[in-house]
């Protein structure tokens, strides 16, 4: 018996991993964060399998399923939003599962922030503009650390990625003006890769007006930086005059 933490993707079903999916088609068990998940991902369950929405849980209600799980013998596919390292509350869960010793796997997904970039069409690092992502939230019922202020981290005038932080997006900007400028891009995608997408491109100054207006109030990412103005430099890796090494 084994539990496989699974990275379901953004939104759009097809995004999960072959393994993903095939590790949802053979288990006995799923336990699917409702809220974030897209349902169709349920498609990939077997009949017979005993499906579950965390979204209500809490912890030690998952634990006991699992537990259940095991003295079943069944395999429990505990299946998250986007990537289950990025901000998927896994650890607390592999931490119970040390506990009573129960095999656990993950198994990575694509993340929303890397479904909000192929949305934009847009490469987060670019040669001579940034070669840095960050991402990062604002404090909300979960506390962020004192170095890692929003504050902070504008200094490195890095591309941003800003999860879970819509709500406070007039917060977001005001701490941002001072660093990247009034005019600098900014990218709101609301539930990136699913069919009801929205994609809004402004400005630090524009936006908070930008978002009322479209009515976004959750499930929306938002990327800053200098990159989304598409002025750059070509890379090394395509120019012909560039002495390639190659390591064997």
């Amino acid at each position: 018996m084994k539990v496989y933490f699974i990275g379901a993707g953004p939104g759009d079903p097809e995004l999960i991993t072959v393994k993903g999916k095939r590790i949802i088609e053979m288990s006995g068990y799923c336990i699917y964060a409702g809220s974030l998940v897209n349902k169709d991902i349920l498609k990939y369950c077997n009949k017979d399998t005993k499906i579950y929405d965390s979204a209500s849980m809490a912890l030690d209600e998952i634990i006991s399923i699992i537990e259940e799980a095991k003295q079943n013998n069944k395999d429990v596919a505990r299946v998250h939003t986007g990537d289950p390292s990025i901000y998927g509350a896994i650890q607390e869960q592999m931490s119970e599962l040390d506990k009573r010793g129960i095999d656990y796997e993950v198994i990575p997904g694509v993340s929303s922030f890397l479904a909000a970039a192929s949305a934009l069409k847009q490469e987060l690092t670019l040669p001579g503009v940034s070669q840095t992502v960050i991402i990062t939230r604002v404090e909300g019922r979960t506390p962020v650390p004192e170095t890692e202020g929003l504050e902070i981290l504008a200094k490195s005038k890095a591309t941003l990625c800003i999860f879970l932080s819509i709500k406070e997006i007039k917060k977001v900007v005001n701490i941002l003006k001072p660093a990247y400028g009034a005019n600098c891009p900014v990218a709101i995608v609301y539930k990136a890769s699913w069919k009801d997408e929205k994609v809004i491109i402004s400005n630090l100054d524009a936006v908070v007006d930008a978002i009322i207006q479209n009515d976004i109030k959750k499930t929306a990412i938002i990327i800053v930086g200098k990159v989304l103005s598409k002025n750059f430099e070509y890379s090394k890796l395509y120019d012909k005059h560039f002495n390639h090494s190659y390591r064997h």
